[in-house]
């Protein structure tokens, strides 16, 4: 027996997919490994650890290149199983003056987040009277009270692409930033132009904590860069959570497709199977080839202008006992009250959506079925850590649940700790209309589902009955024991659910109301204030009229859950008409204390005359009061659509004129003042005359380097 198939039983022992007697030819391929209804984190201990771990890593990704290869050797083309859910696109659906003399406002706006007390990172950030904002590669920092007063304090260049930030209460900003930085498995693969380094192609997070005790005067005290890519991140006190991933690039010199070859190979069978073949085996010596330190660098901190290395633990590493995609999810933990350490949590798969209350982390990964066949669901694996200690993220449990999650807010945790999930499932059933189709059709419905940790198992305790065949899931928020779920297909309905008995959550209502919601806000204990698409329900079978459609804010009455009304509707702007804030929570602002919601809009204002393309555009910060009996009032805009920039860019010796128009993205109220984020700068108003702005900073024109 080879060394190779010795590695390979190993492999199939560790977690327990009975992969042992893989074969080269098609015939022998293992079927995909089925859902492990016990899963859990298993961790790389004892004196071995770094070798297993190592090991694991090169098997994982010998089996991933193994697979695509086989596949199109064999024109089974198995791209598609990476994680996530069966083929989602065959599924159902498309997807005043005297305010200005206080030294600080009486209420103002921060971001809007899902669980009180768990700050989530944005690009803007606000304290009533300071806003920093993110644009470019640059940290702006803002005085922004009183709001005639606004203006830009200073400015810091951050490496890489800043993607968000945290500010907390002793003056400390910490920002997440993307970074390219030459690893040896990168030096023979990447050209890594400054087009694409960072952006497009980043291989490092970093974290760069800065002191703003002087506004005018930042100081950067501490710099963290860790291989992966930020994904997200939670704060609850000092304590910062960040969830970082990485696909593990293979070694420079493997290939996917052979070199060219004389003769059609491609139509020579015997040719094809041979040079895959050959292929393969090159492939696996390069993998195997790599040490660990190739497959995980370690994290550096400079400090005072020392940087030092912190090399990862191997006996921080997981490995989930279930089938999963080659990669890491690593929950790294910063103390602010200790910033020279950092602690690693890493699970050895794909990343997934993340929930969070101020003790716990859940992450979620995709179970990995390699090809699709009948038979298969999406199924998501569920991991949960206790983050009560600042120091560290303590692995509690795992579970299993059928489906796909769609966001954060399709997951909660209760005061009672029991944890409620709503979830989208394809299933793949034989075509019995097309026998000719192997792969199957796709049947969609959704489901929620309560589960509770028992002796290191989250087990589901209870479940609804299958929602809305032919629908998926578009939004969900669970508030205390009351759950609400929209899927969307042809029209929208609004399930409602009563969670008191976790044991048996019990669906209780249903509305059904053109468009759909995209996110729901809670306005009080009986309504609920959400933004979405209107989408008018087809007359006697026609095609939906796209131009009918509209963004559309609404307010539903919860009071009777088994009896929900839609009590009132505004819909926004044009077909043509977006909003962040329909798909990004954090671009959605209800002030309560003042009963205002702002969202940032764009649109294309047909009215105008003229040659020039971009007096069409329109983009601004639109308000409107908003009452759970009276309905909405439109209090005004606040536009920056004359922030538009234009910039002559050199491209391989030609030259492009670019037109940026930076569309409004976030705001801040405070008291009776209205702040508009863009890319492009801040301009702040009073409510009650938002068409005349009162001071306006704008950022620098960002020019690539």
């Amino acid at each position: 027996m080879n060394i190779r198939t010795n590695r390979w039983r190993l492999y199939a022992a560790l977690t327990g997919l009975g992969l042992a007697g893989i074969g080269c030819g098609a015939d022998n391929k293992p079927q995909p490994p089925a859902v492990n209804s016990r899963v859990q984190l298993l961790a790389f201990t004892g004196t071995n650890a770094c070798q297993d771990l190592e090991q694991y890593i090169e098997d994982t990704a010998v089996r991933d290149m193994r697979n695509t290869l086989e596949s199109y050797r064999d024109e089974t083309y198995s791209y598609w199983g990476r994680g996530g859910p069966l083929f989602a696109e065959d599924a159902a659906g498309a997807p005043s003056a005297a305010g200005a003399a206080k030294t600080t406002p009486t209420d103002y706006t921060t971001t809007n987040t899902q669980v009180a007390g768990v700050d989530e990172a944005d690009f803007v950030k606000n304290d009533g009277t300071r806003i920093f904002a993110l644009s470019g590669n640059t940290l702006y920092a803002s005085k922004s009270w009183p709001a005639a007063d606004l203006s830009i304090q200073s400015k810091l260049e951050i490496e890489g692409w800043p993607r968000e930030m945290f500010l907390d209460e002793h003056n400390r900003v910490v920002v997440f930033s993307t970074v390219w930085r030459q690893y040896p498995l990168d030096a023979q693969a990447v050209d890594c132009s400054a087009r694409y380094c960072g952006y497009w192609y980043s291989n490092t997070a970093k974290i760069t904590v800065v002191d703003y005790s002087d506004l005018a005067a930042p100081k950067v005290t501490y710099e963290y860069a860790l291989p992966g890519a930020y994904n997200n991140s939670r704060r609850v006190g000092d304590s910062i959570r960040a969830v970082l991933s990485s696909h593990f690039q293979m070694p420079p010199l493997v290939q996917y497709w052979p070199d060219n070859q004389a003769g059609n190979w491609w139509e020579d069978k015997a040719l094809r199977v041979s040079l895959f073949n050959a292929l393969i085996d090159k492939n696996e010596k390069l993998i195997r080839d790599q040490t660990l330190a190739d497959w995980l660098p370690p994290a550096k901190l400079t400090a005072n202008g020392v940087t030092t290395e912190l090399p990862f633990d191997c006996h921080s590493f997981s490995r989930v006992n279930a089938a999963t995609h080659l990669g890491t999810v690593g929950i790294v933990t910063l103390n602010l009250a200790n910033p020279t350490q950092l602690t690693q949590s890493v699970v050895m798969a794909e990343p997934g959506e993340i929930y969070a209350s101020a003790n716990n982390l859940y992450v979620a990964t995709q179970h990995w079925w390699w090809w699709p066949q009948p038979g298969q669901k999406d199924t998501t694996y569920l991991h949960k850590f206790d983050i009560s200690q600042a120091d560290q993220a303590v692995y509690v449990a795992s579970g299993v649940l059928e489906g796909s999650i769609v966001d954060q807010f399709s997951m909660d945790e209760s005061d009672k700790g029991y944890f409620r999930v709503v979830t989208t499932v394809n299933e793949r059933v034989p075509d019995v209309m097309n026998p000719q189709n192997t792969w199957g059709r796709i049947e969609t419905y959704s489901k929620l589902s309560v589960m509770a940790e028992n002796t290191g198992a989250l087990e589901v305790i209870g479940h609804s009955d299958n929602l809305a065949p032919g629908e998926r899931v578009m939004s969900s928020r669970i508030v205390g024991d009351k759950g609400f779920v929209v899927t969307y297909r042809q029209v929208d309905p609004l399930f409602t659910f009563d969670l008191s008995d976790p044991t048996h959550p019990k669906k209780m209502g249903e509305l059904k109301v053109p468009g759909f919601s995209t996110y729901m806000h809670p306005l009080d204990e009986n309504h609920l204030l959400t933004i979405g698409t209107y989408v008018p329900e087809p007359v006697n079978g026609q095609t939906q009229d796209w131009r009918q459609r509209a963004l559309q804010l609404a307010i539903f009455d919860v009071s009777d859950l088994s009896n929900p009304k839609q009590t009132h509707v505004q819909l926004v702007g044009t077909a043509y008409g977006w909003s962040e804030a329909q798909y990004e929570h954090k671009a959605f602002n209800y002030f309560a204390a003042k009963k205002l919601l702002a969202i940032p809009f764009s649109d294309w204002d047909s009215t105008q005359t003229g040659n020039d393309y971009w007096s069409y555009f329109r983009s601004e910060l639109k308000v409107y009061g908003v009452d759970a009996l009276t309905g909405f009032t439109p209090k005004g805009v606040l536009s920056l659509s004359d922030m538009y920039q234009s910039y002559t860019y050199n491209w391989d010796n030609q030259t492009w004129t670019y037109y940026w128009q930076p569309y409004v993205r976030r705001s801040v109220m405070a008291d009776d003042f209205v702040y508009a984020i863009s890319d492009a700068g801040i301009r702040a108003a009073n409510v009650t005359n938002l068409a005349a702005p009162l001071a306006t900073v704008q950022f620098d024109k960002f020019v690539e380097k």
